[in-house]
């Protein structure tokens, strides 16, 4: 008989989902004091005091008087921090999400850096288009550094990308248009905003600037209701790319426009922005806005969470991400110079050192000031405790959206010294899209890690385990190419695969879609025929491995009976691996070995267990 308990393999408890639940409010006369302070701490002040001056933003209210009217064309795509002043939840919220990490993402340059290189450039300015839109849209060079860049492109999918846009569009790679304009420009949302005449209408009570009175706090000045911002149309541009050869490198809608939620007319945003991470079970209730310290509106309103739960995380530095407005204090370089593994600005790290019980690192110019390595630490532990909500929510996503079933033992019990075969079921109970989704072409890894343990508790059979650097041993690894160790025959494993045709030999995996024996100098080029008449463009295409929407798929094992010479009680160990990126691939772009280690940290264990059956 098998008995189940959580397997020694996981450090985890329950996946719980920080609510954000409110108090009781009677009125719309209420102030921040009466709301929970954990929602609204990590927001900028209302007055912007806690963020450098090129962060207050320029207006054209103040024309004449704002010593600030050089960063004016900056302000025509205003930063995500003006926003924040009286969206405190929203601001919080976004500030951890991938979006908000699109343009920082270390792992995002280096590929999109890559992939030009290899194709001689023939890619151009396609990935930042999505993950720099609004540098793009200013003309900013695809080559330019983070650190050169607009103020605003650093923040990635930022407020205005989306809140901005009012034309509808559709399968366009990233390609809408952001209406620039100044914060006092109206913003398009799902709906009218109709409380903002109230405070536009009341400006010495709610402290905000008008026409008549620019001293007080800048806010658009209108709302205009856009009805696609709230359908899964809206999210195409982004989530449905193909690259100039025919290459789908993400496909979550189609596969979502294919799926049994699209067919019941549940929305991306149901599920990506709801209360419950990756399920539509409705929205969470909060103010839609607080401005200087005053409710407005209805305080249980509906509330989009624009976490935007997904799968990713980030691998930066994390004085940099999340976008902590406190910590725009320091640049981006000055940031990467703050080694915070190393302990500086803890309270005992920096005693010791005043002790002399460590040696005086040579500290940057910048970190010089115990003061200055101590508020950095700060930021940091605030942006930590972001980023824990995130893996919680991560966690939940991925649980939520599958599930393992089994050991089954089909051809009966286990015999001493007998072979025997034993399967587990994958379920993917997601009803929108694939396990994984089609997002990133062939970067996404989820695999199944199952182990045995014989009575003394030894590993005596594994499918699943990881090289020396962490990849799976499979054809990519390193080790199984060196020989030093076995690759694994029966790897469940979900991750897409590009497969290309080359000068030597019939097709092969590859890590990109560039053909690098077919040419000297490699580029990507249009098909010369239809790919309907392939079904793939020629000489490439992709092997997708995930499961379909409510689909399964079963995962079998066969073990030696030379393996099983006790009798006693046997442990079968599972559980589903996932990662952002194989290690082989980071590698292959130029990763630094500070963002190998970071993409290990994130990995996680999904729906372990264990089992126990006795052989006699």
């Amino acid at each position: 008989m098998l008995r189940q308990f959580n397997s020694p393999w996981l450090l985890f408890g329950a996946a719980l989902l920080f609510s954000g639940a409110t108090p009781a409010i009677s009125d719309t006369a209420m102030t921040v004091d009466e709301l929970p302070p954990s929602q609204i701490w990590f927001a900028p002040a209302p007055d912007g005091s806690d963020v450098p001056a090129a962060y207050q933003t320029a207006s054209t209210l103040t024309e004449g008087k704002d010593p600030h009217r050089a960063l004016f064309e900056e302000t025509e795509f205003p930063s995500a921090v003006t926003c924040g002043r009286c969206h405190q939840k929203i601001f919080t919220e976004w500030a951890s999400s991938n979006h908000a990490y699109a343009s920082i993402s270390p792992m995002f340059h280096k590929f999109e850096q890559a992939i030009n290189d290899l194709s001689s450039g023939t890619i151009g300015a396609f990935c930042v288009r999505c993950h720099q839109q609004v540098g793009t849209q200013r003309g900013e060079a695809r080559e330019k550094p983070l650190w050169e860049r607009s103020i605003v492109a650093r923040e990635g999918i930022t407020c205005v990308t989306c809140h901005r846009v009012g034309a509808e569009f559709g399968k366009v790679n990233g390609e809408r248009h952001i209406e620039p304009g100044p914060i006092e420009q109206p913003v398009y949302g799902i709906g009218r905003a109709d409380n903002l005449e109230n405070v536009l209408s009341n400006p010495d009570e709610y402290k905000v600037a008008t026409q008549e009175d620019p001293d007080g706090a800048k806010i658009h000045l209108g709302a205009i209701e856009f009805e696609q911002i709230g359908e899964s149309q809206f999210c195409v541009s982004c989530h449905q790319v193909a690259v100039n050869l025919g290459i789908k490198l993400e496909v979550v809608w189609e596969q979502y426009r294919d799926s049994p939620a699209a067919e019941a007319g549940v929305t991306c945003q149901e599920c990506h922005m709801g209360k419950v991470p990756g399920e539509a079970k409705g929205y969470a209730e909060w103010p839609v806005a607080i401005v200087n310290g005053r409710v407005i509106g209805d305080p249980n309103a509906r509330h989009s969470n624009h976490a935007f739960y997904g799968p990713g995380y980030p691998i930066s530095h994390p004085g940099l991400f999340p976008f902590n407005p406190r910590g725009l204090r320091w640049s981006i370089k000055e940031w990467l110079t703050f080694d915070y593994r190393a302990g500086w600005g803890l309270a005992e790290w920096e005693n010791r050192l005043r002790d002399g019980e460590i040696a005086t690192p040579d500290f940057p110019d910048v970190w010089r000031k115990r003061d200055d390595r101590m508020f950095a630490r700060f930021v940091i532990q605030q942006n930590e405790k972001l980023l824990e909500d995130k893996r919680r929510d991560r966690l939940a996503v991925m649980e939520n959206g599958s599930r393992i079933d089994g050991p089954f033992f089909d051809d009966g019990a286990p015999r001493l010294g007998r072979d025997f075969s034993f399967r587990y079921r994958v379920t993917n109970t997601d009803k929108g899209h694939n396990l994984p989704s089609g997002s990133l072409g062939a970067q996404p890894e989820i695999w199944l890690n199952v182990a045995l343990l014989d009575p003394d508790g030894k590993n005596i059979w594994e499918s699943g385990y990881v090289d020396s650097l962490g990849d799976m041993a499979d054809l990519h690894s390193l080790d199984v190419a060196a020989g030093t160790i076995e690759h694994d025959d029966q790897l469940f494993n979900l991750q897409t695969k590009f497969l290309t045709t080359n000068v030597k030999g019939t097709d092969r995996e590859m890590y990109l879609p560039v053909q690098f024996d077919i040419d000297q100098l490699p580029f990507l080029r249009p098909a010369n025929l239809p790919t309907t008449v392939l079904n793939h463009p020629p000489f490439v295409r992709m092997e997708g491995r995930s499961i379909p929407p409510l689909g399964w798929r079963d995962a079998e094992y066969e073990v030696p009976g030379e393996l099983l010479t006790k009798p006693g009680t046997y442990k079968l160990q599972v559980r589903m691996r996932s990662r952002a990126e194989p290690i082989y691939f980071m590698r292959f772009v130029g990763a630094t070995r500070e963002m190998e280690e970071r993409i290990n940290d994130w990995m996680i264990d999904i729906h372990p267990y264990a089992v126990e059956f006795e052989i006699q």
